[in-house]
């Protein structure tokens, strides 16, 4: 039934489309992601996304990736309910291809084996706008972007200061509190949020094999910006966010995944000190110094579950990075971009077990760590931006990254975009290279079951996309159509070497991803707006000519919102993903899931909130042996002082 509704509401967006009434346009969207430079995004020829707060707001999405669940081309999967691991596959490259930015800050975990981000326990807190780019990125960010690029832009505070607080609280003993402070002046501006989550959750793994103990999460996290513009061509900025978490996890599904005991503490610290000087409108620089701090603890006790074994895990990591960016703006029609990153990052990790040996029947123990390693990275990258008239964009893009390790790579990227204007047609097409140096666990791990090796070679992408946007009806109804491809090489994967009875990363797989992207968004009425988009992706692992695992073929979402009476706003999603694999040749089933958000303003001081997710109580996986949440309701309150 619930397909048909989603259909049914597809078709209703076509239908709606003929009935139009006089719509003021609004400002066009900027991106900086995509080039480094604010540019409006009808001017960018990559695949892109920006997600507005508005759009985060009227979903009343509480994390960041419930809103990139509806992102063409991009699959959320999360072992559990909230709280629990969460990857994110961008085209159908692997989740560790795909760097992850907060106000230019690389976030992405050195001591992850992968390096991938886990976005569990990042909230939608002080976030402006998300910008996603699809398609090879390490021209302008280096290694990692095999995939492309998420980069989550923090919101600037202006005009007088004004403090809020707001709870929530609803299903699964779930309540969340926040305070934010924000303000903003010619000289200063200043922006705070500090939150608290708590919710008891459902068993992370799936509950109808057996599994019934519940596992909860709390979290606390502070996100802060602060920027002084004591001249009008010079500014500063500080950035802070930090995210504390503590997750009850299972094993791995099946009907003895509950593991009472067993429990992830995580700390991360994120912080960014960035100046601009704006030299006679013609010369820009940006210098900026990053810190980025990962600590992850895991505690599994003996229960009932694991009666025999008690596991004390640590993982620590840093990531230190200095940037100095030149944007020479040479002539209205040619912007040249020059920059030079150094990037240092260590990691350490410590495995240490006791156990009951099965031969002897005495207490054991092992400790399997590396100590502290680091890798350096020196990158230097141009990019020229060029405009032919007002319709014929293009930049070209060239970058060379020195590993201290592996030496040098270059990688290179083409874009190119042209307007036809009496027909409002946009063609574009990008063609790019990337690559991803192995991580240090790959390089350096030695636990129980996994080696590192040193003669490791860095992962490798080539990737294109063509396509086509239609705009009709002054901008109120837009279509997108793109076509894109990607190949990797020399991926790194854990073959089981029988000479040392341990798994050992190694450069074995080869995969192709490729497949259409389809969007439309319509904005029949003032106060009403509708968008759908349609992703196909076909992959390929080129070892075996299997699918890859946790990678949809099909997945569409349609997205209504509406405002009414100037101060309440209603928002209905519905999300599809289809059939795709597992691991061990599972083959998980299809869903859909509807979701729906609302808001509405008493007076200026005090709003209510309201949401209900999974509105029909889909029972899904998106990991095998690993449940989702039922249907939940939440309701909240915001008081403005």
């Amino acid at each position: 039934m619930y397909k048909i509704l989603a259909v049914a509401l597809a078709g209703l967006l076509l239908q709606t489309s003929y009935s139009w009434s006089q719509t003021p346009q609004t400002l066009e969207p900027i991106i900086v992601t995509a080039t480094k430079v604010e540019t409006p995004i009808r001017e960018v020829a990559s695949s892109v996304t920006v997600i507005s707060q508005d759009k985060i707001a009227n979903k009343q999405a509480a994390t960041v990736l419930d809103v990139l669940r509806d992102v063409p081309g991009l699959d959320v999967v999360r072992t559990g309910g909230t709280g629990q691991q969460t990857s994110i596959f961008l085209r159908g490259a692997n989740s560790s291809h795909t760097l992850v930015l907060i106000d230019g800050i690389e976030v992405n975990d050195p001591s992850n084996p992968s390096r991938s981000f886990d976005f569990s326990s990042l909230s939608t807190d002080n976030i402006e706008r998300i910008e996603i780019v699809r398609g090879p990125g390490s021209t302008l960010y280096g290694s990692d972007a095999l995939g492309g690029v998420i980069h989550i832009i923090t919101r600037k505070g202006a005009g007088p200061t004004r403090v809020m607080l707001s709870g929530e609280g609803g299903s699964y003993e779930t309540h969340q509190e926040k305070l934010s402070i924000s303000g903003g002046t010619d000289f200063i501006n200043y922006s705070l949020v500090a939150s608290f989550l708590e919710t008891e959750g459902i068993s992370a793994a799936n509950e109808k094999d057996g599994n019934k103990e519940r596992d909860g999460y709390d979290r606390r996290s502070v996100t802060a910006r602060l920027g002084l513009t004591p001249t009008n061509n010079f500014d500063l900025d500080f950035f802070f966010r930090y995210l504390d978490a503590d997750t009850d996890l299972d094993n791995f599904g099946g009907a003895f995944g509950d593991d009472p005991n067993n429990v992830l503490d995580s700390k991360s610290i994120f912080f960014r000190t960035q100046a601009r000087l704006l030299v006679a409108e013609l010369w820009e620089q940006k210098l900026g110094i990053s810190l980025t701090d990962h600590d992850r603890k895991n505690r599994n006790d003996t229960d009932t579950a694991n009666p025999v074994d008690t596991t004390r895990t640590s993982y620590d990591s840093r990531l230190y990075k200095i940037d100095w960016q030149h944007n020479l703006y040479l002539h209205p029609s040619n912007t040249l971009t020059i920059g030079t990153e150094y990037e240092k990052e260590q990691a350490k990790s410590r495995d240490y077990r006791t156990y009951l040996d099965w031969f002897s029947g005495l207490p054991t123990s092992s400790l399997n760590e590396f100590n502290k390693k680091t890798a350096e990275t020196i990158g230097y990258y141009i990019q020229d931006q060029i405009k032919l008239g007002q319709d014929f964009i293009t930049t070209v893009g060239l970058r060379a990254d020195d590993h201290n390790r592996f030496g040098t790579r270059l990688t290179y990227r083409i874009t190119s975009s042209y307007f036809i204007r009496q027909t409002g047609t946009r063609l574009k097409g990008t063609y790019g290279t990337a690559f991803k140096a192995p991580t240090l666990a790959q390089l350096y791990e030695n636990s129980a079951w996994v080696t590192g090796n040193l003669d490791l070679s860095p992962e490798k992408s080539r990737g294109w996309d063509i396509g086509v946007e239609q705009y009709l009806l002054d901008d109120r109804f837009i279509l997108g159509a793109t076509y894109f491809e990607n190949r990797f090489e020399d991926l790194i994967n854990t073959p089981y070497n029988p000479a040392t009875f341990k798994y050992e990363w190694q450069n074995v797989d080869r995969a192709l991803t490729k497949g259409v992207e389809l969007t439309a968004s319509i904005r029949p009425l003032k106060d009403l707006t509708l968008a759908t988009s349609y992703t196909f992706t076909d992959t390929e692992d080129r070892a075996t000519g299997k699918e890859l695992v946790r990678r949809p073929r099909h997945k569409y979402n349609v997205n209504i919102g509406y405002r009414f009476l100037d101060r309440g706003n209603v928002n209905f999603d519905v999300i599809y993903v289809g059939k795709r694999d597992d691991v061990a040749n599972v083959k998980l089933d299809s869903y859909t899931v509807f979701n729906l958000g609302a808001s509405f303003e008493i007076n200026e001081y005090v709003s209510l909130t309201g949401r209900v997710e999974n509105l029909f109580d889909e029972d899904y996986e998106e990991v095998d042996g690993f449940g989702m949440p039922g249907i939940g309701g939440y309701i909240g309150a915001q008081i403005s002082l």
